[in-house]
């Protein structure tokens, strides 16, 4: 399932081009059960999905960025928990 779509043409440009907030198109795709919690959590938080994901990140970005490369990786895969 994909969420989290944005229009490329909508938001203010300044004069660099760029703008305050990215508004460019973007698919994010999720397991059917790992989308329908996302889901869950963005109705009791009464909060969007795209809030939700973007939190997310802001509060795991730092263990991700602890993660090896995949040229890092000596070839054992690690999602098997998922």
């Amino acid at each position: 399932m994909a969420i989290g779509e944005k229009d490329a043409t909508s938001g203010a440009r300044s004069e660099t081009g760029a703008s305050k907030t990215d508004k460019r198109k973007q698919s994010l795709y999720f397991p059917e059960s790992m989308l329908q919690e996302i889901k869950e959590e963005a109705a009791r938080l009464d909060r969007s999905l795209s809030w939700v994901v973007q939190r997310a990140w802001k509060l795991s970005r730092l263990d991700i960025k602890k993660l090896p490369s995949v040229n890092d990786v000596d070839g054992s895969d690690d999602d098997a928990d998922d």
